[in-house]
């Protein structure tokens, strides 16, 4: 049987994406057949892989789901603080991460899969994949503030300058945005420069996935077309 690294085994069971794999098996968190793994290990499906202690089942064939996460629901698996969970809203029928994460106050479409090639190539800031969102402010939006959001702010707290973006007026206090870059809590903070705060955050689309009729705690799996248009735009193999 042919074996591969283990860190795009990890990937392909839907652990994490490569990146992550490499710092579980770097801080020792991964065995193999009882063994603690090293950088480089090849496994094949024989062999017997443990995350953390957990063993894994192996392979499930790749799948994407959109899902609408609501307020309040935490991401990361490792915040052993948060009140609310993915894992605790939802059981999804196969082992799934997140593809681009959406912080606790913010909601709308999360892609959550399998494949950690897409997870990976989703997770590239440079490959500068679309994501739409709706947001809501304190005070008027104004064609200053449009025009300097779509120009790049320059964020003291991170000392960059976020690339440029799309954005239009949809009310007196909303507006739409297309980011093609995934800076930690961006639109708050590009906001914030601004002088304005964001009172809520809906995410409706993610490359040419919308969150369409969803509603919150909903998901659906991603088929036929609009599942290999996601794969053409990321530049992966579905297969």
């Amino acid at each position: 049987m042919e074996k591969e690294r283990l860190n795009k085994y990890l990937a392909a069971c839907g652990v994490c994406s490569r990146r992550d794999a490499d710092k579980l098996i770097g801080n020792g968190k991964v065995t193999v057949n009882g063994e603690v793994a090293s950088m480089g290990t090849r496994v094949c499906g024989s062999d017997r892989i443990a995350v953390n202690g957990k063993l894994l089942r192996g392979k499930d064939e790749k799948v994407v789901f959109a899902y609408y996460k609501p307020v309040g629901v935490t991401c990361t698996e490792r915040d052993k603080f948060a009140d609310k969970k993915i894992s605790d809203m939802v059981k999804f029928p196969v082992r799934v991460t997140y593809a681009g994460r959406l912080d606790k106050d913010s909601e709308g479409l999360l892609l959550l899969t399998n494949d950690g090639d897409l997870i990976d190539a989703m997770m590239r800031g440079s490959a500068g994949h679309e994501k739409e969102y709706i947001v809501k402010v304190n005070k008027e939006v104004t064609e200053e503030f449009l025009a300097r959001m779509e120009a790049g702010v320059f964020l003291k707290e991170l000392n960059l300058t976020t690339r440029p973006c799309k954005a239009e007026k949809i009310g007196k206090f909303t507006f739409r945005i297309i980011l093609t870059q995934g800076v930690n809590r961006q639109i708050r903070r590009m906001a914030g420069e601004l002088s304005y705060h964001v009172n809520a955050i809906k995410r409706v689309r993610v490359v040419n996935i919308e969150l369409a009729n969803l509603k919150p705690g909903e998901f659906r799996q991603v088929k036929n077309d609009e599942l290999q248009v996601l794969y053409n735009s990321c530049s992966v193999n579905k297969n």
